[in-house]
């Protein structure tokens, strides 16, 4: 009992002197959960355009658990076509309206389109007329001569109508981004090598098919001497569609024998290197290229087939691939109308002309006019009066910028000529489509094609990252 007592003396001794004790150390520090860092850059832009092409700021991260929520799964085991680019029709009126801003907008505009700093998109390919579009002030080529006459030597060719904008203007983009792709198209050979004398309409006189590939020949060979190297050339523009302004018919059987009786040949003697890509037109009638490349004396001198989305679906692009897998496919052109909605808009290009085009073995994705003016002009008379571009100049000097330079950036910005489409499934209503750049980074893309917000996984090497899209928004997602 006694020594019960002096154990707990002792106790309540050294428990009232405890708190005066000189030598008491806090308690250390719990320990601290490890810091997360970001892995994914996350670039979204919403239908309702709350949110344009706006970084993200919340933190995404790969990890090990797994959830039960849909994954779309990226995969650099599997490869497909590697892109060429991503961009914009440069036509004669694009040219002009650009050309009219004051030279530090100008600077400023065109920095954003083809530049690589933070706030640009990397413009990466451009289509270009032969001669004038629809969106020039008025129809042209580059050896229009007074009725009734000819010039089969072409001594009167010039490219002077295109001197004082299209041609200053790319050697400015040239200036920003010295390897840009640029594809050439004709809307009308001269007049007098038509039929109907007219640019309107008509066929290309088969008298006048040599004459007029070396038209071609002497164009591709003057823009190089101007420092503007022709990458790629279609014969003509929607050779289907001959009520445009200017225009041009041309049955698979005409383009096929211009190919391989005169345009291939001239190419050759000439030593050009420029592609010839053929079609471009709706994705209706892929019959229209198979046709011309089932012909091995034309097939010899083809690239590849182009295709535009105004009829037809965007399948046809593989069905043309895999009838002839060593040749190259293209998409050249799609236009946002000056009626469209925003939401709407982004959802259906990037379904289709993006993710749609590029899950189909296309090189390209081109959206159609770059820039236009507030009356959606220049154009020639019987011309697009409703094409809207991906950038409008105000009547006060400066710009907006509008839906098609949206749908464009989710791709340009991220994905350089060079990078190749890697696997990766369709989740549902998540459209996607990815790609490994030349510097090893994986970018997807990713549309929410329905009506409510998705939550997804990302999953690539055995790891998960999960994100959120809102309906009808698209996201970038980039990651080492």
């Amino acid at each position: 009992m006694e020594r019960f007592i002096s154990i707990l003396f002792l106790f309540i001794l050294c428990g009232s002197c405890s708190g005066d004790s000189d030598t008491e150390t806090d308690p250390p520090n719990p320990p601290q959960p490890p810091q997360v860092e970001n892995e994914v850059d996350f670039y979204l832009t919403r239908g309702d355009q709350s949110q344009k092409f706006q970084k993200q700021p919340g933190i995404l991260a790969f990890r090990t658990s797994y959830n039960a929520l849909p994954s779309i799964k990226v995969s650099t085991s599997e490869t497909f076509q590697t892109v060429e680019g991503f961009g914009f029709t440069l036509t004669g009126g694009s040219a002009e309206v650009i050309n009219s801003l004051n030279s530090s907008k100008k600077q400023e505009l065109l920095e954003k389109l083809f530049g690589n700093g933070e706030n640009s998109i990397g413009i990466s390919y451009l289509r270009i007329s032969v001669g004038a579009s629809d969106l020039n002030a008025a129809p042209y080529t580059y050896n229009d001569l007074p009725s009734g006459e000819t010039d089969e030597d072409l001594s009167e060719f010039s490219l002077e109508p295109d001197m004082e904008d299209v041609i200053p203007l790319l050697q400015e983009i040239l200036e920003i981004n010295p390897e840009i792709g640029i594809m050439a198209t004709p809307w009308s050979p001269p007049v007098w090598m038509k039929d109907n004398k007219s640019t309107v309409g008509g066929s290309l006189l088969p008298k006048y098919y040599d004459v007029y590939a070396n038209y071609l020949v002497k164009y591709i060979k003057e823009m190089g001497q101007l420092g503007i190297e022709i990458h790629a050339l279609t014969p003509q523009n929607e050779p289907l569609h001959a009520g445009n302004n200017p225009s041009m018919h041309m049955t698979a059987a005409e383009q096929a024998n211009f190919i391989k009786n005169s345009l291939g040949p001239a190419f050759r003697e000439a030593g050009i290197d420029t592609d010839i890509i053929i079609y471009d037109h709706n994705a209706d009638n892929p019959g229209y290229p198979i046709s011309i490349l089932n012909d091995p004396q034309a097939r010899q001198y083809i690239a590849g087939s182009a295709f535009h989305l105004y009829a037809g679906d965007i399948s046809a692009l593989s069905t043309v691939h895999d009838a002839f897998p060593n040749k190259d496919i293209y998409f050249t052109e799609q236009y946002t109308a000056s009626n469209g909605d925003f939401g709407g808009d982004l959802k259906w290009h990037l379904k289709n002309v993006i993710i749609g085009s590029m899950r189909n073995w296309s090189k390209t994705a081109l959206e159609w006019n770059l820039a236009n003016n507030s009356n959606f002009g220049p154009h020639t008379s019987g011309g697009c009066t409703t094409c809207k571009g991906a950038v409008t100049m105000t009547s006060s000097g400066t710009y907006t910028i509008n839906v098609g330079y949206y749908i464009i950036a989710h791709a340009s910005k991220f994905v350089p000529p060079g990078s190749v489409r890697i696997s990766s499934n369709i989740a549902g209503n998540l459209y996607n489509v990815a790609f490994m750049t030349p510097s090893g980074d994986k970018v997807l893309i990713v549309l929410n094609d329905g009506n409510n917000s998705e939550n997804f996984n990302i999953e690539y090497s055995g790891k998960w990252v999960t994100a959120s899209l809102y309906p009808g928004a698209v996201g970038t997602f980039v990651w080492e």
